[in-house]
């Protein structure tokens, strides 16, 4: 099989698969180009940026499309822009990014420039619209405010005079006199009457100006809009008033009085100021006119609300482009009069859009886009496509026929001087636009004549395309040799051949075949060459048009062809530079012209034989017409003038058709235009008489036979208004909506306007005010809901400028019928004063009015106090009704009914009679406040007139109502809220109704007391100071009194780290009740030199006031934390050294540093502190002076804040440099012999480098001879000096020399040779250091003659050799392996015959330190403070101690004790712990020996209980705690478990297992009048404390209940189980129970101890076996299934207090009550009577248990215990440790639930010993700790054993192999369980066999199978204690395999919750102990007496602190071991099954 082919079809079919799977999902994702785009601009660039070079700007250019289009920015030429540094640049995103750069890098090609943004993706390119960037450079400039000039009484206009280089960003905000009265641009209304006007182009308008305003100034203030900043002129502007003497006429100002144009642009809705500076005397007259549109005609402005005239001034509010035009300015007075001219143009912002925005044309199809566009004004229009202009200028693009390169982005670009706005559209092409391709086609070919030729060419394309053929540029046609066909292939390809019979050699050349379709044209052409003379085709005339190119190639046929050329009058081409000639033959004649091109060219074809021919080729150039532009003039033509243009053809061939069109149409038909052709080049138009239908477009068309060309040119015809439509007279009825139409057309287009006449006939006209019913809407005049006020005559007027113009006067009448105007109104009277009524009718006369009174007719004889007049007005009738003296009756409903001929109206009063209010009533107290009150009342009759207000009067009790306050409360409320009152204070309240008429009188006053509230006041005079480096006291002084608002109860001081947003941590302080006291309160823990805010806040019982203003403080300052970084030392010189360093970061400072300090010393010097040298300086680098040479010199730098030393960086080490030595220290010269001394030195004492050499010098006494030298090697001591002569004194001296040269010379000596030979040694006395374990020598050598005899001394004593000490033969002392002892005084004597002599050598033997002394100074609850002294015998100097303490659960830790210290601190422990210190000493051989361990603990107890009515308050179904009645027993608590459950149930429930300590606890939802038990645990880092308490909640009304009576009439609350009455007292199940418990219990401990006495004389006595019995019992016992079962009311009660299961073992069935001494007595050697017979533990004695144990550090050898007698005795020697607890053992507990009472004692039994670890044990943590800590086994309340060997190595109960404290296989991923299980997973025991997790349990199996909600805390605490036990669970059988209870189905109750694993903060740790603990560990009773536990070890082995276990056994004795006991544990079980319910381990009270 083919492997790779088979890989391949599985990839093919995977392919396949995952295509099916993807499916329509694959397809949905990517559909072909469904959404794929050309880019449009989402977020485009605003045509100006104008910024300050300070601030920099960003331009941002976003487009979308798909794919995402590319974003280039361009200049305005189209060249891309790029990167200039520090000045433009482009980001990531597209974004053109200017930064603030300096003046002098202002460059104007960047910072000047117009930019655009270009999108482009692979669908076409858009450029957004112009982008003017100008950069500003920020650059001085002043304003200053010109005086003007004017004419009293006229009106000045102060100008603001800006830089021109400013002027374009700065303007005139303000103006400001010299009172400093600013005046700001104004917009309202108002401001136009006012005197003084800011204009809105910022000058200051003043009007009628007096000669007081010629003592004024004023100043302009300006504001720069880029950079926002404001600044006044630098000059003040005055007035200068001048009185003219006579009358002058209008001046305009500056310019005298020649023509006066002004041009002024404006936005659109913006205000425009038009100026007309003129004055004159008398003040003149102005009047504004515009021009209309186009002509020379003019109107009066209308002035409103949008357009005012100030003077002479014209101001244009929210201009509107319909605003734009000339306006004229007409300024007269009596003198004279002048005019000034302003065009004004209103811009409003382009904008483009193109419609539509997309389109898809199928090829060939005509496309249009529309560019629709607003805005003004408009100059230019343009179009661009994919960003490059197309020359079109329409607001309309057609494209007739589209082709495939049309497809892209058109965009259309509207222009004005000032900016440009761009809209873009996309043309896609529809259908399938696949142009030819070829495919396949024939290739170049040469053949000899004769042969057929078959040619083929292949093409593809959609839609098919068709091939043709040409040969030589012709088309090729079908003959008798030539052939074409072609058909069509399945897959759509297009074959076609070509066939040529019998191939001629006339048939060769370059034959082409084309493909073409209508999307394109596809061509392939390839040479046939037939062998043959040379052969030319003929070829045809060839036209062509003047300017083009002609281009052809000469049709050449043969085989081979050497040349071809081209030839004109028998010159060969080319002759100029138009003329290009190729060797193909093709000839390229360029911008062709019929005088030099126009000939015959011949083409000349030769082969290399020289045959040739020739072909001729004529060509013709024709010349098209060219027409002369012509015009009809630049100005319109008016109707009835004549008009007429010249077509002239100035160039073209003849014959020329020349035809005129008129709007595209022939002309021959249009009447009035006459057509006159002038000859061959010319034709007239002319019109003689002009209409308005001649206006239009006319072109001329000149065509020939080379082309036809047009020109076009307009008429524009003046047309004079003409009606369409005239109006006539109209009548409307009245309300009815009236349109009258007035139409008229013209050139211009008319416009349209109505007036109206003033006065009833026409004559004068005024312009129709705007108002919502009158409009005019293209000429026609609506007026809705027409009224008699629209009555009268209008005039419709039609202007052109053409003439005259049109109007037509009409009447439009309204006919009404009476009418009121006002419907209904109402009238008001004082109660008792005289009213008229009056009804005003309007309509057609006569009209007749009647009055009725609340629909009753009213007849005035009926009463006379009611009088009717009439009256005829122009419009109507008036009639008024009068009432002399109105009454309240009055208050009547009045109408009047009007009537005339066309209807009748109606119009009402309603009359009403006004009075005083009456008084409020029912005033009451909805709701107070401490600070309001909110009221209600009743309304009270409000005299017919609406209630203006209430007015509410209060006032304080003690006040009188003259000392009132009021609120005011409008009159259509009936509650109103009283505020500001002070909380706490009593108050009067009423109030009072007001009308317009007047006031009622008082209500009744009604009485409050406000509220208390929190205070509203801050605390006062608060001061932070600090106290220390961590500690800062705040002091402070209550709130005024006045704003306490109640009594205030404390302070919370609040207080953070300042700068930063955390909250603030809050303390409360009580209130100290003395006057004026001062509070403080000190912050602690804070950190050092930091700074903190403190804020304080006073509280009451409602709440806290307001917080203070933040007071910062620093904390002082403290040592840096750091030490300085990058220490490096640099040597300079011999004694220099240069130091240099980093400062420490700043937030490790601490404080300011304020100086360095460098600690330096010799590095062999350095451990001696007294030997360190000190410098200080201020800057970061030092030189140290006065070194040693060429020593190596240790350093460290610290930094000193006033907080002092900080911390010394790590040591660094230089060496100085090497220097010349110093002289030898000494120089012997010894005689040798009557020629030779023996000279003999010893080195310098500071050799200041390598000694090289030493330079021996020698020179005869008293002679003038020269000195000798000699060269002896450094190592070399001594020199014989030779050859001397006998009896002749010689001076010797000798120098050292290093690498730098020679050194001093050392002391001269003189010698002389002689025959006599003294015996004397040349070695030295010297001091020799050995190091320990070392070899050591010592130099003796000796001259001397005869040889004399050498002896050493030891300390004064001969010396012996010995395998250790021998003399060499040179003399020397060598000393093998020096120890200790050997240190001392050596002496070497040297004697002959002539004399003798002797050194004396000193040997200091250098030794790592013995072991210092340890002694504990001081305990406090989180320190011990250790005494350290060294060894007396240690002689190497000693460099330091490392002090090593462990906490009983924990790891070694050490830490560095200098030599000097005397004491020293351990910080930072456990509270209440115990702990294990030893200590070490060093120097430069090592660290030494350990000292003995000191064994103590830190201060602190667990929790203690609390009274029980502090601790609980009850109430019916809940019950408070208050956990700060707990005492914390010196350790800090941590967190309270609290649990309850009712009295009569069986589980516990657990309410909560972490509440915080501080707080008040409430347990909810209890019944009411029911009895429960509660349990709390008290956890602290001491251990833990449990206490239950009864209680019973109180009834629903707050009663209690009776206590539960037990039979004793105590209220006990143990329930007494009820028995029949004729059963005897004594049956009560209360007591039996525990008496039958009790027997079965002694019956099981007696067969236990007789077990254990027949095992123990039956077994080797060496000890061994009692450790296995122990274990096998506990272990059986312990298995998983062995749980504690509390649930059975009558065990738990008995039980009393049973510890939480973090804490507790079970205890240990199997024994009897046993007390220490039984278990040290009952079977083993006595020890003495140490103890009494029952040993029982008080509490109350609380002895100091933890005093300094001093144990040997190793085991004394021959007693090692545990196997010399194998007893469990207490190993005890101190006192003070009598009252110890021992394994196994029943003591008396006092205390508990029973509050300390001795009657109500327990006994509980001790736990057995588990086994216990010396050192870490693999994944074991101890109680509660992660795993890898060292820690025990198990830990219990109060106090945790401290780790030891495995004395009791635990056994597996039933064989199999033991693997002691291995992790389960399962646990070994903690992930494989949830969290909750990190406790259980180390040591389970297994009661039925098998071996330790040696396989897994069917209960873990499942890895997922980890504890089920009811086991979380059964399997919990059973891990870390051997096995998980139930206290608070379920009994579960001793043969099931479950772990612990919660594996027992229909165990449902609740377990005790854990508290919070204390190991994850250290700060409140576990390791708890207590030395008032209510159970003694058993590690008191078990402790080793060796430091790391090692029996029977030796004592060297000791230091190694491994454990030893010692007592293991291999797995075949334990098999042993295990049968032998076997009927104990089976026993056991046994009784456990049958026993009466009881399991062996329930320990009860008898």
């Amino acid at each position: 099989m083919n492997k790779p082919n088979e890989r391949l079809k599985w990839l093919m079919l995977y392919a396949a698969v995952a295509l099916i799977a993807c499916g329509s999902q694959c397809l949905a994702a990517n559909p072909p180009d469904a959404d794929q785009k050309g880019p449009v601009f989402l977020k485009e660039p605003t045509n100006r940026i104008d910024f300050s070079n300070s601030t920099g700007a960003e331009i941002e250019c976003k487009a979308s499309g798909n794919p995402m289009p590319e974003i280039i920015w361009i200049r305005s030429d189209g060249t891309a822009v790029g990167d200039v540094p520090g000045l433009r640049q482009i980001s990531s995103d597209g974004k053109l990014v200017f930064p603030p750069f300096r003046a002098e890098d202002y460059r104007q090609e960047v910072h000047a420039q117009v930019y655009a943004c270009l999108a482009r993706n692979q669908f076409g390119s858009i450029i957004s619209r112009d982008v003017h960037v100008r950069a500003v450079v920020s650059q001085f400039y002043i304003t200053e405010a010109e005086n003007e000039y004017v004419i009293k009484g006229n009106a000045a206009v102060v100008k603001c005079k800006i830089p021109s280089f400013v002027a374009d960003f700065v303007q005139v905000e303000a103006w400001v006199d010299e009172e400093g009265i600013e005046l700001w641009r104004n917009n309202a209304t108002s401001a136009y009457d006012g005197k003084y006007l800011v204009l809105p182009s910022g000058e200051l308008h003043i009007r009628e100006v007096g000669p007081e305003d010629g003592y004024k100034s004023y100043q302009c203030r300006t504001k720069h809009r880029l950079t926002g900043e404001t600044r006044l002129s630098a000059t003040k502007g005055r007035l200068v008033i001048t009185e003219p003497v006579g009358s002058v006429s209008p001046q305009l100002n500056g310019n005298g009085n020649q023509e006066h144009i002004t041009l002024t642009r404006v936005p659109k809705m913006g205000s425009v100021t038009l100026m007309c500076p003129a004055q004159a005397y008398p003040v003149p007259f102005f009047r504004w006119y515009k021009f209309i549109e186009g002509t020379t005609r003019k109107q009066a402005v209308v002035l409103n609300d949008r357009v005012k005239q100030v003077s002479g001034t014209l101001i244009i509010k929210d201009a509107v482009v319909d605003d734009s035009g000339k306006y004229l300015c007409v300024v007269n007075n009596s003198v004279g009069g002048e005019s000034v001219e302003t065009v004004l143009t209103v811009t409003a912002p382009l904008s483009a859009n193109i419609d539509p925005p997309t389109q898809t044309i199928d090829f060939g199809r005509p496309a249009v886009f529309t560019c629709q566009y607003t805005g003004n004004p408009i100059k230019t229009v343009s179009w661009m496509k994919d960003g490059k202009a197309i020359g079109h200028s329409e607001p309309v693009l057609r494209i007739e026929s589209v082709k495939k390169e049309d497809k892209g982005m058109y965009q259309c670009f509207v222009r004005n001087d000032q900016e440009s706005a761009e809209a873009s559209a996309e043309l896609k092409l529809g259908g399938r636009f696949d142009p030819p391709v070829i495919r396949q086609a024939f290739q170049e070919e040469t053949m000899e004549p004769g042969p057929s030729v078959f040619l083929k060419c292949v093409a593809g394309g959609n839609p098919t395309p068709e091939i043709s053929w040409e040969l030589g540029g012709k088309k090729i046609a079908n003959n008798d040799r030539y052939q074409v066909g072609q058909y069509v292939t399945v897959n759509g390809d297009v074959v076609s051949y070509l066939n040529i019979t019998s191939v001629h050699t006339n048939d060769g050349g370059l034959y082409k075949c084309i493909a073409k379709s209508k999307v394109g044209v596809a061509e392939h052409s390839a040479k046939l060459n037939v062998y043959g003379l040379p052969y030319i085709r003929q070829m045809e005339k060839k036209a062509i048009v003047a300017g083009e190119t002609l281009i052809v190639t000469c049709p050449v046929a043969g085989y081979p062809i050497d040349s071809i050329v081209w030839e004109r009058d028998n010159r060969a081409l080319p002759i100029n530079r138009k003329q290009k000639v190729f060797p193909n033959g093709t000839l390229i004649i360029e911008n062709v012209e019929r005088n030099s091109d126009q000939a015959t060219y011949t083409c000349v074809a030769k082969n290399q034989e020289g045959y040739s021919a020739r072909g001729s080729l004529e060509v013709q150039v024709m010349v098209p017409p060219k027409i002369t532009p012509f015009d009809f003039g630049d100005t319109p033509t008016n109707v009835e003038d004549s008009v007429s243009v010249m077509c002239l053809i100035s160039n073209g061939d003849l014959p020329i058709d020349i035809e005129w069109f008129f709007n595209d149409y022939g002309i021959s038909s249009y009447s009035g235009i006459n057509v006159v052709k002038g000859g061959k080049r010319n034709s007239m138009l002319s019109i003689d008489s002009v209409q308005a239908r001649h206006a239009g477009k006319y072109s001329c068309r000149a065509k020939n036979h080379a082309a036809a060309v047009n020109y076009t040119t307009e008429l524009v015809v003046n047309v004079p208004p003409r009606w369409i439509l005239e109006p006539t007279d109209k009548a409307f009825a009245q309300g009815s909506d009236a349109k009258v139409e007035c139409k008229a057309d013209g050139f211009p287009k008319p416009q349209v306007t109505w007036k109206k006449a003033v006065g009833d006939t026409p004559g004068e006209y005024k312009d129709l005010k705007k108002s919502d019913n009158i409009r005019v809407e293209e000429g026609t005049l609506h007026v809705d809901n027409i009224q008699k006020t629209n009555e009268g005559y209008y005039l419709c007027e039609a202007i052109n400028g053409i003439g005259s113009g049109l109007s037509a006067v009409i009447m439009i009448s309204v006919q009404a019928p009476p009418e009121f105007t006002e419907k209904l109104r109402n009238q008001t009277a004082r109660r008792g004063e005289p009213a008229v009524l009056q009804c005003e009718a309007k309509g057609e006369k006569p009209i007749g009015i009647l009055w009725n009174m609340n629909n009753m007719r009213l007849d005035p004889k009926n009463d006379n106090r009611y009088t009717i007049r009439e009256e005829i007005l122009s419009t109507g009738v008036m009639s008024s009704l009068s009432i002399k003296r109105t009454e309240r009756s009055d208050s009547a409903l009045f109408t009047c009914v009007a009537t005339n001929a066309f209807g009748s109206d109606d119009a009402s009063i309603n009359m009403i009679v006004q009075e005083v209010p009456e008084m409020p009533y029912a005033l009451k107290v909805l709701d107070k406040s401490g600070r309001s009150v909110q009221l209600s009342w009743a309304q009270p009759y409000d005299g017919n007139s609406p209630l203006v207000r209430y007015i509410i009067e209060f006032k304080r009790s003690r006040a009188s109502w003259s000392e009132i306050d009021r609120v005011i409360v409008p009159g259509h409320t009936t509650e109103a809220q009283v505020q500001k009152l002070s909380p706490a204070t009593t108050y009067n309240i009423r109030i009072v109704a007001e009308n317009a008429i007047g006031t009622s009188q008082s209500s009744e006053a009604v009485t409050i007391i406000t509220a208390e509230e929190a205070p509203s006041g801050k605390p006062q005079n608060i001061k932070v100071e600090p106290v220390n480096q961590t500690t800062m006291r705040v002091t402070w002084k209550p709130p005024p009194r006045t704003e306490w608002n109640g009594e205030i109860l404390g302070y919370y001081v609040g207080y953070k780290l300042s700068n930063t947003n955390s909250s603030y941590v809050f303390e409360t302080i009580n209130f100290i009740t003395e006057e004026g006291k001062e509070h403080n309160l000190e912050l602690q823990n804070l950190r050092v030199y930091t700074q903190y805010s403190v804020v304080i806040q006073a509280f009451n019982k409602i709440g806290a006031g307001p917080l203070s203003e933040e007071e910062k403080q620093f904390t002082a300052e403290g040592t840096p934390s750091q030490p300085p970084s990058d220490t490096a030392c640099t040597t300079l010189t011999s004694q220099t050294i240069r130091v240099g360093w980093v400062s420490p970061p700043l937030e490790s400072a601490n404080g300011v540093i304020k100086t360095y300090k460098v600690v330096y010393a010799p590095s062999d010097e350095w451990y001696d502190e007294t030997k360190r040298h000190y410098k200080k300086t201020a800057s970061s680098d030092t030189v140290l002076h006065g070194l040693k040479k060429y020593t190596n010199y240790t350093m460290q730098v610290l930094a000193t804040t006033a907080g002092g030393d900080g911390v010394r960086s790590v040591p660094i080490h230089c060496q100085t440099e090497p220097d010349v030595p110093e002289a030898p220290t000494d120089v012997k010269a010894l005689v040798m012999g009557n020629a030779a001394i023996l000279v003999s030195w010893r080195p310098p004492a500071q050799p200041n480098g390598i000694i090289t050499q030493y330079t021996v010098y020698s020179k005869a006494e008293g002679a003038e001879t020269e000195t000798k030298t000699q060269k002896v090697p450094h190592y070399q001591m001594s020199f014989e000096a030779t050859e001397l002569e006998k009896n002749k004194p010689y001076e010797f001296w000798v120098t050292a020399s290093t690498t730098i040269g020679e050194g001093q010379q050392s002391k001269s000596i003189v010698a002389m040779p002689s025959d006599q030979v003294p015996a004397k040694i040349a070695s030295f006395d010297d001091t020799f250091t050995a190091t320990f374990k070392e070899d050591a020598k010592m130099p003796c050598l000796a001259v001397g003659a005869p040889q004399p005899e050498i002896t050493w001394k030891i300390k004064g004593v001969e010396f012996s050799a010995n395998d250790r000490m021998r003399l060499l033969p040179d003399g020397s002392l060598l000393i093998k392996s020096v120890n200790r002892q050997d240190a001392g005084d050596y002496s070497c004597h040297a004697e002959n015959s002539i004399a003798k002599d002797s050194i004396t050598h000193k040997l200091i033997v250098l030794a790592p330190p013995q072991s210092p002394h340890v002694t504990l100074s001081a305990t406090t609850t989180d320190a011990l403070t250790v005494k350290l002294k060294p060894h007396e015998g240690d002689t190497a100097p000693l460099h330091g101690y490392t002090l090593h303490y462990k906490p009983e659960f924990g790891e070694w830790e050490t830490s560095e004790v200098s030599v000097d210290s005397q004491k020293h601190n351990i910080e930072s422990l456990l509270c209440g712990s115990r702990y294990q210190v030893y200590a070490t000493g060093f120097n430069n051989i090592g660290a030494g020996e350990a000292s003995d361990i000191l064994n103590t603990r830190t201060k602190g107890q667990k929790p203690k209980l609390p009274e029980k009515p502090r601790f609980i308050e009850v109430s019916s179904n809940s019950v408070s705690l208050h956990f700060k009645a707990w005492k914390d027993g010196g350790c800090p608590m941590s967190h309270f478990v609290v649990e309850s459950k009712k009295r009569d149930q069986i589980e516990w429930n657990q309410i909560s297992n972490n509440v915080k300590p501080d707080n008040n606890y409430v347990v909810l939802d209890l019944e009411p009048a029911t009895w429960y038990n509660l349990r709390i645990t008290a956890h602290n880092s001491a251990g833990f404390t449990v206490a239950e308490y009864d209680f019973a909640t109180l009834t629903v009304t707050g009663g209690t209940i009776a206590p539960l009576d037990d039979g004793t009439g105590h209220g006990n609350v143990h329930t007494r189980i009820r028995l029949p009455a004729w059963m005897p007292e004594w049956l009560d199940l209360n007591f039996m129970v525990p008496l039958i418990a009790t027997v079965v219990v002694v019956a099981v401990g007696i067969c236990v101890v007789c077990v254990a006495l027949s095992r123990r004389r039956a077994d080797d006595m060496r000890g061994g076996q009692k450790d296995v019995y122990y274990d096998v019992v506990y272990n059986q016992t312990m298995g998983p299934g062995a749980t504690l079962d509390k649930r059975r009311p009558d065990l738990r009660d008995e039980l009393g207090y049973i510890a939480p299961p973090n804490r507790k073992l079970p205890p240990v069935p199997g024994s009897n009550y046993n007390t220490c001494d039984r278990i040290k007595r009952g079977t083993v050697i006595s020890r003495g009577g140490l103890r009494s017979n029952h040993s029982t533990w008080d509490p109350r004695r609380n002895p100091n248990l933890y005093e300094e144990l001093k144990a040997p550090p190793v085991p004394m050898h021959g007693n090692h215990y545990g196997h010399a007698h194998g007893n469990a005795e207490c190993h005890y020697r101190h006192p003070g440790m009598e009252d110890e607890i021992c394994p196994y053992a029943t003591f008396h507990l006092l205390g508990f639930r029973e509050e300390m009472d001795p009657t109500k004692a327990m006994n509980f039994q001790t736990f057995p010993h588990q086994n216990g670890h010396a050192g870490p044990v693999p994944g074991h943590a101890g109680t509660m700790l992660p795993p890898g800590h060292p820690g025990h086994v198990h830990s219990r309340s109060g106090s945790q054993s401290m780790p030891r060997a495995n004395r009791y190595q635990r056994k597996n109960s039933q064989g199999g192999q033991s693997s002691i404290y291995t992790p389960a296989p399962e646990y070994d991923d903690p992930a494989n369980c949830a969290e909750e299980d990190q406790y259980r997973r180390y040591t389970r025991v297994n009661s039925q066999g098998g071996s330790l997790y040696s396989g897994p349990g069917p209960e873990y199996d499942d890895p997922a199978n980890c504890a089920p909600e009811e086991d979380q805390y059964g399997s919990q605490y059973g891990g870390p204690y051997g096995q998980p036990y139930d206290h608070y669970g379920s009994r579960g059988s001793m043969g099931r395999r479950s772990i612990g209870s919660a594996r027992n189905p229909g165990n449902g109750s609740p377990e005790p919750p854990p508290p919070p694993p204390r190991n994850h903060d250290m700060s409140n740790s576990s390791f708890n102990d207590s030395k008032e603990s209510n159970e003694i560990s058993e590690a008191e009773c078990d402790r080793d007496h060796g430091p790391r536990g090692n029996y029977g070890e030796d004592s060297s082995e000791a230091v190694k602190r491994s454990p030893q276990p010692k007592d293991q056994r291999t797995t075949e004795e334990m098999r042993k071991l295990i049968e032998r006991n076997e009927t104990g544990p089976k026993q056991l079980q046994l009784q456990q099954t049958n026993g009466a319910g009881f399991t062996a381990y329930d320990t009860m009270a008898v």
